[in-house]
């Protein structure tokens, strides 16, 4: 599986911006995908993950974030009321199978990440 995310760039806060990640590979839809993100000096954190059946979100960005996927391979992450702790490279990755985990080590495949900042 190959991930290619974009999307990132500089926003002030309270600005929107949508991440993207298209998939090839692999059939699209039975890969369970997620988004994590990381911060200069901090760990990669989860940030949302979907599965056909089911959908998780970090309690730091519930009520902000969506994450959906189309049938064009591609999976979104809309980031609406972005703060300024933010600001991270995002990643997107994915597993074969199985849960909606909340650890880099669940996931099996990674894509280069995008560069997001929010300026206060």
């Amino acid at each position: 599986v190959q991930l290619q995310a974009s999307g990132g760039g500089l926003v002030q806060a309270g600005g929107s911006l949508r991440l993207s990640c298209a998939a090839s590979g692999r059939t699209f839809s039975s890969l369970v995908m997620g988004w994590f993100r990381q911060a200069p000096g901090k760990e990669r954190e989860f940030v949302a993950g979907q599965s056909w059946s089911s959908t998780r979100y970090a309690d730091s960005v519930k009520g902000r974030f969506t994450i959906s996927r189309d049938n064009k391979n591609t999976l979104y992450l809309q980031a609406n009321s972005l703060k300024p702790e933010d600001t991270a490279v995002y990643y997107c990755a994915a597993v074969n199978s199985g849960r909606v985990g909340i650890s880099r080590g669940e996931y099996s495949y990674w894509g280069q990440g995008t560069l997001v900042t929010v300026s206060s």
